[in-house]
């Protein structure tokens, strides 16, 4: 069948995608989600077809920008338009339903056939749905992490000691990579950071490093920011690696499901050649890990993964209880960061994280007494001055000051009813407000805590104060605070948490940081 190309100036996200006229795709024998060739001239591509009785008038192909690019078609070009078979991975997909494993040249296919986006929405979430249902084997883990790998871009550093860092998230204010990061580059390792934004979180690591300086760099400019200093700290989406990964997570995030977590960790470590990678775990009642049993299983998961890959990984079981510190939200943390950095303030819970996960690294790579190089790297200012030299480098200013960080200009007092101590702090709920407030889009936007747990409390005294760039987002976010309080304030813990009167689905927290 010949037809004439409409563009449509749209983006399908890197999938192939034409829109066909009802009538046309009758005639021609092809459903909505089915394929066809189109062919001009010498050129040819295999599209999924989306329907429609309007938007393009028959006798016409609506095109999209992934296949306008391709086949270089313009306004009007005629092309020969042909039904076309699906892809082998499809069968793969099916077998993979039915609870069979898969071999690496069929997972090879599968990998392939997404980041080139000849597999549709559908046809992925049933892989992904496959995965969470029939759980993945460590061989399974190794073929999609090498094959993650191997259909992205790489980061190949002339450095013999490449160390890294990830967290599986969850624990809200976790700034530990901010302080992480410079201690370990100032103790002359080299640490490629490609940190993730938030998806449910308030701040992601990325997030929180743009309050200081871009993030959005090239492969080759990160190689420079770590030819100078030996570290960075970017945002992954920006570079394309294991890009399957950020095509995986649309799916998961509205799911609530996250079967792929362990080759999308590694996968993305591999790729900008990390050797030495300690894997945080924040483990507590609303985290993904919620018992030191569970994370112990999955540490051995990690660890046997990276032996597979030629890669050595030890795992931080760290407490998650409550906020890493006393800031949430992207400008806050990026503030109380650098404030720690300085020896302005002392958070006793994020340095403690940050000196003992950065005395892992050093001592997985041959130092000894890892954690008090660490903590000497931090109070010598060593590491302040690393953070800075990264920063300039990365296009950020290099003298900023904690005091020059704008947050929020309408904010709001929590106080404290009752006196007493503060028994039990909600994590989901802080989260949830401060993401209310605007957070972390809005990066001024955020919670700024008080009182922690343990801690006494006066009647009157303020439990947090949150901040909010916009009046409207505020009384929104005030509006939550008024239906339960995230911090729980009485004289002492209660054996009874709550008390369930009706049926009612439970609020289960999903936790999805890349």
């Amino acid at each position: 069948m010949k037809l004439k190309a409409r563009i449509l100036h749209l983006d399908a996200g890197g999938k192939w995608i034409v829109v066909l006229n009802t009538d046309d795709a009758e005639e021609l024998g092809v459903r909505s989600l089915g394929r066809i060739k189109i062919k001009k001239n010498k050129q040819e591509s295999t599209a999924i077809v989306n329907t429609t009785s309007r938007m393009v008038p028959k006798g016409y192909v609506g095109i999209y920008d992934e296949v306008q690019s391709c086949l270089r078609l313009q306004e009007e070009d005629e092309v020969d338009v042909e039904i076309s078979s699906p892809p082998n991975s499809l069968s793969h997909i099916k077998t993979r339903l039915k609870g069979r494993k898969l071999t690496r040249p069929e997972i090879d296919e599968i990998i392939k056939d997404i980041v080139n986006g000849e597999l549709s929405e559908v046809e992925i979430t049933a892989f992904v749905t496959s995965l969470h249902y029939f759980a993945l084997d460590i061989d399974e883990a190794t073929s999609l992490s090498l094959a993650m790998v191997e259909t992205g871009k790489s980061l190949k550093l002339d450095k013999k000691l490449i160390v890294d860092k990830h967290s599986i998230g969850g624990v809200p204010g976790d700034k530990t990579t901010l302080i992480v990061v410079p201690i370990v580059a100032a103790c002359g390792l080299t640490i490629p950071k490609s940190s993730s934004r938030a998806i449910t979180s308030a701040a992601g690591t990325a997030d929180r490093a743009e309050v200081f300086m871009p993030v959005n760099l090239e492969i080759s400019e990160m190689k420079r920011v770590i030819h100078k200093t030996n570290g960075c700290i970017v945002w992954g989406g920006a570079l394309q690696l294991a890009p399957a990964d950020d095509i995986f997570v649309q799916v998961e995030y509205p799911l609530s499901i996250d079967p792929l977590l362990l080759p999308s960790i590694i996968s993305k470590k591999k790729a900008v050649g990390s050797k030495y990678v300690v894997i945080d775990m924040p483990t507590g009642a609303e985290m993904k890990v919620k018992t030191i049993s569970e994370a112990q299983l999955l540490a051995q998961d990690f660890i046997e993964l990276g032996k597979r890959l030629d890669m050595t990984i030890e795992c931080a079981v760290t407490y998650a209880e409550q906020p890493i510190g006393h800031a949430i939200g992207p400008a806050l943390e990026a503030k109380e960061a650098l404030e720690n950095l300085m020896n302005l303030k002392l958070d006793r819970d994020l340095i403690d994280k940050a000196t003992d996960i950065a005395g892992m690294l050093l001592e997985m790579t041959g130092r000894s007494n890892g954690q008090a190089l660490a903590m000497e790297s931090l109070r010598s200012g060593k590491a302040e001055k690393k953070l800075r030299e990264i920063i300039g480098e990365q296009g950020g200013d290099p003298k900023i000051k904690p005091d020059e960080i704008p947050v929020g200009t309408h904010s709001f007092d929590l106080i404290a009813e009752d006196s007493g101590v503060v028994l039990w702090i909600h994590n989901s709920r802080l989260v949830d407000t401060a993401r209310r407030a605007g957070s972390p889009k809005d990066r001024g936007a955020g919670i700024l805590l008080h009182k922690k747990v343990g801690e006494r409390v006066s009647r009157g005294e303020k439990l947090f104060t949150m901040y909010a760039e916009k009046a409207g987002k505020l009384e929104d976010a005030c509006s939550m605070l008024n239906e339960e309080s995230p911090v729980i304030v009485g004289h002492q813990m209660e054996m009874t948490l709550s008390h369930i009167k009706e049926m009612k689905l439970p609020r289960e927290r999903f936790v999805l940081e890349r």
